[in-house]
């Protein structure tokens, strides 16, 4: 194994605590020893480091969409230049794990826009601990998994709307024990996504019991981020209470006009239930507009029975109608109850090549330039791209992400979408966004705290054990970066580009980028719930 020092650095190690100086010496993938600068006599690899960079525990990814990502590019380019050492995956209630054979060919098809659906790629795995022995194989960054709810809701109940039975929420609870015992550390859900959305409170209160039995936690994308979020997040306290679940608010935001300036409203929300006893936190991203699939705009009722009954509903005229009722007049729950406002909805990715020309392009723009209705150049791109279409939606408050990201449980999550010609620039830029906009320009962080928020918090949220701090004896996940000019320099017109300032990101104690430059070792791994000791190892 590698033998390391850094010698005389700043250390900010991952509490929040003021920033200390000092050697750092790393053997066997761990933390071996930490001692005032200088005072380390060993015959370890000293490693160059440029003048006023830190040395920080490696930043933990609370909410990545890289589930094939990681095993289709398995040195995982985005993630590591962004000192990205450990992803949450599993996320929004839709994975590949647990899965049979016929979920697995409506997952594919449904989550295609998420995560690519590769003709050739082996699914060979069923179960969750069979897809975390697939990530042991090599991997760059570690990984925790989360068990997805609409998956659990689609082996067992199928793609229809309609309530599960009594029966069928027992088979459900327990196939999440089974994926807890195999290792996952908490459940999803996408509760604007079929077919978890189809799920009432008493069901997901069902599986939150499971949840809390193993000292799990659970993420969900709540009902709405639109009309009705602020009643869509205390649907989610009130499960948490009600169990005694601990509670995880993915990419928590409060988007949409309805919601500009409202960000105090959820955060006295938040602090209310803290009060309380309930154990919440939450992960965002740096920016403003989000990202989805294009057919996630599809009221609920249009998507039930799954991808293949929702392209046969967009072919019939009377269906169509009823849909254009709702993203145009009504307001979509699939749009979180607001009405589609076209020209905030930008193409980022397509799935058929030869609609390339729409990317980057705006829905509303597209309908000018062809000279017809915008919902029908929606039906057109859904249709031909079989569902695979991927938006940025140009729907968040600058004033609302600030005051989020200061809450005392807030943790980062980048959300990012890795497929598709022109995705989100949080896949690529998420975590030295944070250090450079909203610590160095906008101070509204400081550099510890903004570092705690980024890695010792997220590591206790997930239970690591031995993760994410700067501390003798822990995994040396690492990442050394210059705070003065560590920059994303990611855009929404060219997101595919690697940060600047970070020159060293170590996994397990190895080298996955030395010198800004990838190295290809793979020595990540799975992160497993010990059922055994309420830890993640």
């Amino acid at each position: 194994m590698t033998h390391l020092l850094f010698r005389d650095i700043d250390i900010v190690d991952g509490t929040g605590g003021p920033r200390t100086r000092g050697d750092v010496r790393v053997h066997d993938g761990r933390i071996a020893e930490i001692a005032p600068p200088g005072t380390i006599d060993s015959d370890a690899r000293v490693v160059p480091v440029q003048p006023g960079s830190v040395l920080a525990p490696g930043f933990i990814d609370m909410h990545a969409h890289s589930d094939l990502y990681l095993l289709t590019h398995p040195d995982h380019f985005p993630k590591i230049t962004q000192g990205v050492t450990t992803e949450v995956i599993g996320q929004d209630g839709l994975s590949y794990a647990p899965i049979d054979e016929a979920a697995l060919a409506v997952v594919r098809k449904q989550i295609a826009g998420w995560n690519g659906n590769p003709r050739d790629f082996d699914f060979s795995w069923r179960t969750v601990a069979q897809y975390l022995d697939r990530l042991d194989e090599g991997i760059t960054p570690n990984a925790a998994y989360l068990v997805p709810q609409g998956t659990l809701r689609m082996l067992v109940v199928g793609s229809e709307q309609r309530a599960a039975s009594a029966a069928e929420i027992d088979r459900m609870c327990a196939l999440l024990a089974e994926g807890f015992d195999q290792g996952a550390v908490g459940m999803s859900s996408g509760l604007t996504y079929t077919p978890g959305m189809y799920a009432d409170t008493g069901e997901l209160a069902a599986l939150c019991a499971v949840v809390a039995s193993y000292g799990g936690f659970y993420a969900p994308h709540a009902r709405s981020y639109g009309a009705g979020a602020l009643e869509a997040y205390a649907e989610m306290i009130g499960l948490a209470t009600a169990t005694g679940c601990a509670l995880h608010l993915t990419h928590a935001t409060m988007n949409f006009g309805v919601n500009r300036g409202r960000a105090p409203e959820f955060l006295a929300m938040l602090a209310a239930a803290r009060a309380d006893g309930c154990d919440i936190t939450l992960d965002t991203y740096p920016y403003l507009p989000g990202s989805t699939t294009l057919s996630a705009l599809l009221p609920s009722w249009a998507m039930s029975g799954g991808p293949d009954a929702a392209l046969a509903r967009l072919d019939d005229p009377v269906e169509r109608a009823r849909i254009t009722e709702d993203v145009d007049v009504n307001g979509s729950d699939g749009c979180h109850g607001v009405t589609v406002e076209w020209e905030t909805i930008q193409i980022s990715g397509v799935g058929d090549d030869a609609l390339s020309d729409a990317v980057g392009r705006t829905v509303a723009e597209l309908a000018t330039e062809r000279g017809i209705a915008p919902v029908e150049v929606f039906f057109d791109l859904l249709r031909r791209d079989q569902l695979a279409t991927t938006i940025l939606q140009h729907v968040g408050h600058e004033e609302n992400v600030r005051a989020i990201m200061i809450d005392p449980g807030h943790m980062g999550g980048s959300d990012g979408l890795l497929v598709g010609a022109r995705p989100h620039p949080r896949a690529w830029g998420t975590f030295p966004r944070y250090l450079s906009r909203y610590v160095r320009e906008l101070g509204v962080l400081g550099l510890e705290d903004c570092v705690h928020h980024l890695t010792g918090r997220p590591a206790a949220r997930l239970r690591l054990a031995e993760r994410g701090l700067v501390r003798s004896g822990y995994a040396a996940d690492l990442v050394v970066f210059d705070p003065a000019t560590i920059h994303d320099t990611a855009t929404f017109e060219h997101p595919q580009q690697q940060a600047r300032g970070i020159q060293h990101v170590l996994v397990n104690g190895e080298f996955a980028l030395e010198n800004g430059t990838a190295t290809g070792v793979r020595a990540g791994r799975s992160l497993r719930l010990d059922t055994t000791k309420e830890e993640t190892r």
